[in-house]
């Protein structure tokens, strides 16, 4: 029973490639057009939102967003959710759609076609570099300044052990205390489910419910760099409570 899920989840996969192939294949023009000249951004984003939108209501994802009232018009947030899938950045723009950069390592920036978000809107990281690390949070820091919001998984990667959480990376708090800007903590309960990572005809991958949890904005004015391990905790502690309170149900 389980290779036939497994089997039925890998031509889910490749159904899903298709759909997003097409789809990035038809917006490619006007992509082109709206990423690479910041003018444009924000169409640029909308028509992501759009894209990502179609992509899931025809690859049969369906969201469920818990608190986005939390999310206020105008204000600029370091948002920092789990990584379990590759879906996350699929359904981000589903679950924050008020503009925001996304910060994203380096290589999805060599991905013929797609690296065209990755050119100038959005930021990648070499991961590997502590100088690349630097110019990719000074670019960070940019953003928030011009009153955008900027997403950074703070475990960096996804782990080998979803849903359980890697130990967070400094980068996302270091970033919020500088710029004295409220955190979000999210919570993705079941993209794993939707889209595991691993081989093509092994581990979850089925349509259904993306499951999304905003929490309560973190502020962080008055904060110091010393500050950064008590915020890195409790960012981890409210999404982890998330995962367990769900897993536990």
């Amino acid at each position: 029973m389980k290779k036939i899920k497994e089997i039925l989840g890998g031509l889910w996969k490749i159904y899903v490639l298709l759909w997003f192939t097409i789809l990035l294949m038809i917006a490619y023009p006007f992509y082109l057009i709206f990423c690479l000249n910041e003018k444009h951004f924000n169409k640029g984003f909308n028509l992501l939102v759009a894209h990502t939108r179609v992509l899931m209501i025809l690859t049969g994802i369906f969201m469920d967003v818990k608190n986005k009232h939390y999310i206020k018009k105008g204000e600029s947030y370091v948002i920092a959710p789990n990584h379990s899938s590759y879906l996350d950045i699929i359904i981000l723009y589903q679950t924050f759609s008020q503009y925001f950069v996304f910060m994203g390592k380096k290589e999805l920036a060599n991905v013929p076609v797609f690296n065209v978000f990755f050119k100038k809107m959005n930021i990648t990281v070499d991961r590997k570099s502590i100088r690349d690390g630097k110019r990719s949070m000074i670019r960070c820091g940019e953003e928030l300044d011009k009153g955008h919001s900027v997403v950074l998984f703070p475990e960096g990667t996804i782990s080998a052990k979803v849903p359980t959480m890697l130990r967070f990376k400094n980068g996302a708090f270091k970033l919020a205390i500088e710029k004295q800007v409220p955190i979000i903590p999210i919570t993705f309960l079941t993209n794993y489910k939707r889209l595991e990572m691993a081989g093509l005809f092994s581990g979850k991958a089925s349509p259904g419910i993306a499951k999304a949890v905003i929490h309560e904005p973190i502020p962080t004015k008055g904060m110091t760099e010393k500050d950064i391990p008590f915020l890195s905790d409790k960012v981890f502690n409210i999404i982890n409570d998330e995962l367990l309170a769900y897993q536990n149900r």
